[in-house]
């Protein structure tokens, strides 16, 4: 039984970002007795424009997970975790991450940056075959930082995964929220 979601924004945006809300809203309309969290990232609370370092990112992970447990009286293995971008990206490390792994019940990864744009040979992938939590990938047929054919051959190794392609759309999945968010809802109901 899935308690919660906790949520994280990509790099360039907040907890309010409209993705992550309407994210929020498909899943309280198809079960509102799961809990979700929108989450900032410390170098977003203090002003700053620049993420902090991966160690300290995946710690936010880790303290907002632990806290969302805590605030709801579950344990962390009936949440699932994900975000846009960077924020999922962050989540599938923490979940991953040798001797610390944070134990949940799935992961989301909207938009997950595989690669910087037009740098394919700098893979961002080296962790994922150790994601054992079933996981969805949401992502844009068009995306810059990772075609269907790149994200297909570095989840291959993945278990327990699930791709949703947004067809014709690119990273930011512009005007496609509500359609992201029922996917995703509908994905963690069936959990």
């Amino acid at each position: 039984m899935i308690t919660g979601v906790v949520l994280f924004p990509g790099a360039g945006t907040s907890a309010s970002h409209h993705s992550l809300v309407a994210i929020e809203t498909a899943i309280n309309s198809a079960n509102a007795k799961i809990k979700v969290a929108r989450c900032d990232f410390e170098y977003r609370k203090a002003g700053k424009s620049f993420p902090d370092k991966t160690p300290v990112l995946i710690e936010t992970v880790r303290k907002a997970v632990n806290q969302a447990a805590n605030d709801w009286g579950c344990a962390t293995d009936q949440i699932v975790i994900g975000g846009r971008s960077m924020g999922g990206r962050m989540c599938s490390m923490a979940i991953t991450e040798a001797g610390n792994a944070l134990d949940v019940a799935g992961l989301v990864c909207v938009c997950y940056p595989l690669h910087p744009p037009k740098q394919p040979s700098k893979l961002r992938s080296e962790h994922l075959p150790r994601v054992t939590v079933p996981t969805l990938f949401i992502s844009g047929t068009r995306d810059e930082f990772g075609t269907v054919e790149e994200l297909t051959a570095a989840t291959s190794p993945m278990k327990n995964k699930k791709h949703a392609w947004i067809d014709g759309a690119r990273h930011d999945l512009k005007n496609r929220d509500s359609e992201v968010g029922e996917i995703i809802a509908s994905w963690i109901v069936d959990l």
